[in-house]
């Protein structure tokens, strides 16, 4: 699993014109998931970006409260070393890597974070300010 997280001032997913999960102040959570990967992975990311010191002051979303918004990115598992065009050979299908975001998702709720998120095989328009910027790939 990976996740790329990165600092906002607001995030948000539109999809078919409409706003499907938006953030202030907060975390985007770009998250990918591999073949291998289990729900025991999804928790442990969960635990990972949500003590992650990237906010200001070096503090975690866990400390202020600070909301996230995940959007599912297979594209983290891109391979583009040979040639022009990547392959995407590393990405778990959409079968299996659904219910791992949505787990991943739990787990952060039941830490007590906001979560907002978009749709997951939907074509999405994501937005973000980036603030720093401040961006960290997490791999588990």
């Amino acid at each position: 699993m990976r996740a790329l997280v990165q600092t906002v001032s607001r995030a948000s997913v539109t999809v078919d014109g409409a706003v499907v999960g938006q953030i202030a102040d907060g975390l985007l959570v770009l998250l990918g998931v591999t073949h291998d990967d289990t729900a025991a992975t999804a928790q442990t990311m969960a635990r990972k970006v949500h003590e992650l010191r990237l906010l200001d002051d070096e503090a975690s979303a866990a400390e202020v409260g600070a909301p996230l918004l995940v959007v599912s990115q297979f594209t983290l598992y891109g391979d583009a070393r040979k040639g022009r065009r990547p392959t995407w050979a590393a990405a778990a299908p959409a079968e299996v890597a659904e219910p791992l975001v949505t787990e991943f998702v739990e787990a952060l709720r039941a830490r007590g974070a906001s979560v907002a998120t978009g749709r997951f095989r939907a074509h999405m328009l994501v937005e973000s300010v980036n603030v720093g910027p401040r961006t960290v790939l997490i791999e588990l």
